[in-house]
């Protein structure tokens, strides 16, 4: 299940969203086309991913920020830059575009605490934005429950387009994090569940004042969790009317 869209446009043109996704594309453009052996490979993992027991030792802290540039491979990539592509630009509407920017490197640094947390001895290079887009996608959640988000899901040889609420989306990709943080051996290689889980909550817990501030509880109500456009919120157009989406290519 993979996100596409959402029909929550914004107001302004998200410099620091397409800034962050030029940036992780060409980092990977870079290291995929002048890294040719797989020792260039791990010279720059030990330099730049985050190894959890290496914080236990007290070292390689700025590594908290520079492993979410790299990624393991295109697959890696072009999923984390989707999500960031679907969810990035509404938030940066609402924290500006140096707010947008500070919060998704906290995020970042959240989810790689809570990594180390779980893991605090793995010598298993860290590396991925997943943390910090999943702190966009738990800010996301707080402020637009009810923004239609529409998701590609595969079912065997099926595929279909399927317009759902973004608390579902995100609430079930949620889910699995934590299911696949228990039943996974952290000290091993593989997905970081416990950095996505991590950031989820990380980007839910700094977006949480200004969603209190608006009213909290009674935002929601104001609002029933739909993004400020009436048009794309709640999708019930007459044949005559046309939608104000901004379509995404």
């Amino acid at each position: 299940m993979f996100p596409i869209r959402d029909h929550n446009p914004s107001a302004g043109t998200p410099f620091v969203t397409w800034a962050l996704i030029v940036l992780n594309v060409g980092i990977h453009l870079w290291v995929v086309s002048s890294l040719q052996t797989p020792r260039e490979l791990w010279a720059l993992y030990d330099a730049y991913a985050l190894v959890p027991a290496r914080l236990s030792a007290g070292d390689g802290w700025g590594t908290l920020l520079t492993s979410t540039f790299l990624h393991g491979g295109w697959m890696h990539l072009i999923g984390n830059m989707l999500f960031l592509f679907v969810f990035g630009d509404n938030l940066e509407d609402v924290l500006g575009h140096a707010g947008f920017l500070a919060f998704y490197l906290a995020s970042g640094v959240g989810a790689g605490l809570v990594h180390w947390w779980a893991a605090p001895f793995s010598w298993v290079p860290t590396i991925g934005a997943s943390g910090a887009i999943a702190g966009v996608m738990g800010g996301y959640l707080l402020l637009f429950p009810r923004a239609r988000v529409d998701v590609l899901i595969f079912i065997v040889i099926l595929i279909r387009i399927v317009p759902v609420p973004a608390w579902l989306m995100l609430a079930l990709w949620f889910g699995l994090q934590l299911l696949g943080g228990v039943g996974a051996d952290p000290e091993a290689g593989g997905v970081a569940y416990w950095a996505h889980a991590g950031g989820f909550v990380v980007g839910l817990g700094l977006i949480l004042p200004i969603w209190l501030a608006r009213g909290g509880p009674a935002f929601w109500e104001r609002t029933h969790g739909h993004p400020p456009h009436p048009d794309a919120a709640y999708g019930a157009l007459s044949p005559t009317r046309v939608p104000r989406v901004r379509r995404r290519r």
